[in-house]
């Protein structure tokens, strides 16, 4: 039997800065990410479920991936947790949505975050095989096991 792969497409804006960075991202900003999950796996066979035929629903997998990251980086301004705690606090008396990290949160971090929280809710029977987040519409990063 064949593995098939699927692919469902989101999207999310979202702020962030890069703590100590010798660049312009050292500044709070923020990005339309588009991201792509691919899945593999193989298409159950059970004409006595609703699911016969797919790997997985696209619905189920829309479902999880709002649950699990949409929810919490849509509109979200990110930081890592080294960030001053002073300005930390200044902008959650200010602002309602921040999420602290206990990483830099580069394209190339938050792929190993998305993936991490995907996984562990997948059927054992499906695997996570690519995670591509795309920053800017010339710059993405791509996660694979």
């Amino acid at each position: 039997m064949s593995i098939i792969k699927i692919t469902k497409q989101f999207s999310f804006e979202m702020a962030h800065a890069l703590r100590n960075y010798d660049g312009l991202c050292r500044n709070i900003h923020g990005h339309s990410y588009k991201m792509d999950i691919t899945l593999a796996g193989q298409p159950l066979h059970d004409e006595s479920s609703p699911k016969n035929g797919m790997v997985m629903d696209f619905g189920d997998l829309k479902r999880l991936v709002n649950e699990e990251i949409i929810s919490l980086l849509d509109h979200a301004l990110v930081l890592n947790a080294k960030t001053d705690a002073q300005l930390v606090d200044v902008l959650k008396q200010n602002y309602e949505k921040i999420v602290i990290v206990d990483f830099q949160p580069t394209t190339e971090n938050l792929l190993n975050f998305i993936a991490g929280k995907i996984q562990t809710r997948l059927p054992d029977d499906v695997k996570l095989t690519c995670v591509r987040l795309r920053e800017t519409d010339t710059s993405y990063a791509e996660w694979m096991p």
